[in-house]
Parts: C-alpha cells; sequence; structure tokens
C-alpha cells in the first residue's frame, strides 16, 4: 500500500456510458470466475448497490469533506460491501471517535455509510449497465 501522504485525485473522475458499460459488463461476466470454488454462486461479489441519497448528503456534509472513499468489507456470510468514508484536503480518513462508536450515525458530524441494497438480491430495472 502508498503512504497517507498521497493527494487527493485532480482528474474529473467523470467517464462515458460507454466506457460505464464495458466495465460493468466485464465486471459481471468475470465476477464468480475471480472467486475460489468454494465461494462461487454465494453472491459474494455484488452487481450493485444502492444507497439513499441522504447519506451522501450527510457524508458530505461532514466539516472538512474534499472527497469520499470508498473501502470495501465483508459482513458475517463473506458478502462484499462497499463502505464509504469523507476524506479531508490531506486525503486523511474523517471518521467518528472512537467515543461514538456505540452510535450508527455518531455523537458529532462524521459518518460511515454502508448498508446498501445489493444486487442481488434486490435489483434494479433493467439498464445497460446491468443487462
Amino acid at each position: 500500500m502508498s503512504n497517507s501522504n498521497t493527494p487527493l485525485p485532480t482528474n474529473s473522475h467523470f467517464i462515458t456510458l460507454s466506457q460505464a458499460v464495458e466495465m460493468t459488463s466485464t465486471y459481471r461476466n468475470n465476477r464468480q470466475n475471480i472467486l475460489a470454488q468454494d465461494y462461487k454462486g454465494k453472491d459474494i461479489l455484488p452487481l450493485s448497490e444502492t444507497f439513499n441519497r441522504a447519506a451522501f448528503d450527510k457524508l458530505l456534509a461532514t466539516p472538512g469533506c474534499e472527497g469520499l472513499r470508498i473501502y470495501y468489507g465483508m459482513d458475517q456470510n463473506l458478502q462484499l460491501h462497499a463502505v464509504f468514508v469523507a476524506v479531508d484536503a490531506d486525503n486523511k480518513d474523517l471518521l467518528p471517535s472512537s467515543s461514538s462508536a456505540s452510535s450508527a450515525e455518531g455523537s458529532g458530524d462524521d459518518v460511515i455509510v454502508e448498508e446498501g441494497q445489493r444486487c442481488p438480491p434486490i435489483c434494479p430495472d433493467p439498464s445497460p449497465l446491468n443487462s
């Protein structure tokens, strides 16, 4: 891993629909192939996750937030989940204090976003990105 002094990316982060279609199609076609045999067919890797806007509005409102970072975690069933945190201008995670660990939204403004609607089992209507 790189050290934590890596600056925030300066690129626009935007890609074309055709690039997104190609990337999501490649992932769909290969997501089971990259798993060890024991884990295939168990929806370890989701096709997508859907989140409510309010969660990201609150995350982006974190004091000092200059960007978002996605971590990948696994639940007790070994299913992959996206975990989002705010980052500051120095590219450091903005995390709730350890004293606020008992509250899902923390005692202050710092939040961690997860709990997305995983596909499968709950999938969006067909679009160029998922069919």
